[in-house]
């Protein structure tokens, strides 16, 4: 984790939140998906703009890519990944080249105001 920067010593403002609290708002809002401003702050997580912007810092740090690859490793290290069974469907790759040409659509042909030569 980031270390955060030392508050001021004269006016020091608010006391910051927990990681860890930080974190179970930031989970709450990804899994049940409300809106950041919308998080419940009796909860003791801190606003959803604190949860947001902590989120933000993380992301920017590195945090969640390093977090990622260390899951990915402990996992190979336990024989825990079997990649025999993965998938990939049109929302995760673009199809750069596209498909083959098929020619005018039908449906269109139809159409008033369409010609077809």
């Amino acid at each position: 984790m980031p270390v955060p920067k030392p508050g001021r010593f004269r006016f020091p403002g608010r006391k910051r939140i927990d990681d860890r609290k930080a974190l179970t708002g930031i989970l709450f809002v990804l899994k049940s998906g409300i809106p950041w401003e919308q998080l419940p702050q009796e909860m003791g997580w801190g606003s959803g703009m604190t949860c947001w912007r902590r989120l933000k810092a993380w992301h920017d740090a590195g945090v969640w890519e390093r977090l990622h690859h260390l899951l990915l490793s402990k996992l190979r290290a336990a024989d825990g990944l079997d990649g025999s069974r993965a998938c990939v469907d049109s929302a995760s790759l673009r199809a750069v080249g596209g498909g083959k040409k098929t020619g005018p659509n039908p449906q269109t042909a139809a159409s008033p105001g369409v010609s077809i030569m």
